[in-house]
C-alpha cells in the first residue's frame, strides 16, 4: 500500500520523503493557507520533493473553471494530480480532463455509489472520507469494503485513496481491506514507526551496552 503525506508544510513533507516510505502528497488551498504560502508556489516545492503523485485541488464549483484549473496545475509538474469534488459539474471536468491525459483525484467522496460514478467517469484516484464518517457516527471503513467489493466486481482501475485519517489504526485497517493508498498528517506517519516496546527494547539495550566492558 501506498503511504502519502496530506500537508502543505515542505519542511514535514521532506522529513517525510527521507523515510523512503512516503509515496506522495495530497493538498488543497487551505492546507496552504495553514502554511502560509501561495498556492502554486507550494505545488511546485512539494513537486521537487515528492516524485510519486501530488494532488493538487481545483476551487471552481462548475466543470469549465475546473479544466480550466486542472490544465494549469498539470503543467506544473507530471506528477501532478488534479482533485475534483464528487458532483455533477466534478464528473463532468474528471470525463474531460481524463481524455486529455489528465489524471484526476476525486475527492469527498461519502458513499458507494459515489465511488462508482467516480470509477465510472475515469477517475484515477476516489478519496473517500473515514475520519468524517467516523465523526457522524458512521462506520468509515465499512465504506472501504463496499468500494473495495464493488471495484474488484467490475474491475474498475480507479484507485482507493483513504483520507480524512486520524490515526495508525485507520492505516492498518485500510491496508487489510486493500485500499492501494491512504493519505494522513505527518503526526500520524511518524505514529506508524512507532511501538512502546519497541522503546522499551532500545533502551534496555543501550543500558546494557554501558555494562559491556570496554577496551582501555
Amino acid at each position: 500500500m501506498q503511504l502519502f503525506i496530506d500537508s502543505a508544510d515542505t519542511s514535514e513533507i521532506k522529513r517525510a520523503a527521507e523515510t523512503s516510505a512516503c509515496d506522495g502528497c495530497t493538498t488543497n488551498p487551505s492546507l496552504a493557507a495553514k502554511a502560509g504560502r501561495e498556492y502554486n508556489e507550494v505545488l511546485k516545492e512539494i513537486c521537487s520533493i515528492i516524485k510519486g503523485p501530488v494532488s493538487a485541488e481545483t476551487v471552481s464549483l462548475d466543470a469549465e473553471g475546473m479544466v480550466k484549473e486542472g490544465i494549469e496545475f498539470s503543467k506544473i509538474a507530471k506528477n501532478i494530480v488534479v482533485k475534483v469534488p464528487m458532483t455533477v459539474e466534478g464528473m463532468k471536468a474528471c470525463q474531460k480532463l481524463t481524455k486529455k491525459g489528465i489524471k484526476v483525484n476525486v475527492t469527498l467522496v461519502f458513499s458507494a455509489n459515489q465511488a462508482l460514478l467516480a470509477a465510472k467517469s475515469g477517475a484515477f484516484i476516489v478519496s473517500p472520507f473515514v475520519g468524517r464518517l467516523d465523526d457522524i457516527g458512521e462506520v468509515g471503513m465499512d465504506l472501504i469494503k463496499d468500494i473495495r467489493l464493488i471495484y474488484n466486481n467490475y474491475k474498475f482501475t480507479t484507485q482507493i485513496l483513504v483520507a480524512s485519517i486520524r490515526n495508525p489504526i485507520h492505516v492498518f485497517e485500510a491496508a487489510k481491506i486493500g485500499a492501494e493508498i491512504a493519505t494522513m498528517p505527518y503526526s500520524v506517519f511518524e505514529q506508524l514507526f512507532k511501538h512502546t516496546l519497541t522503546d522499551v527494547g532500545i533502551k534496555k539495550f543501550l543500558e546494557d551496552w554501558k555494562k559491556v566492558p570496554k577496551k582501555k
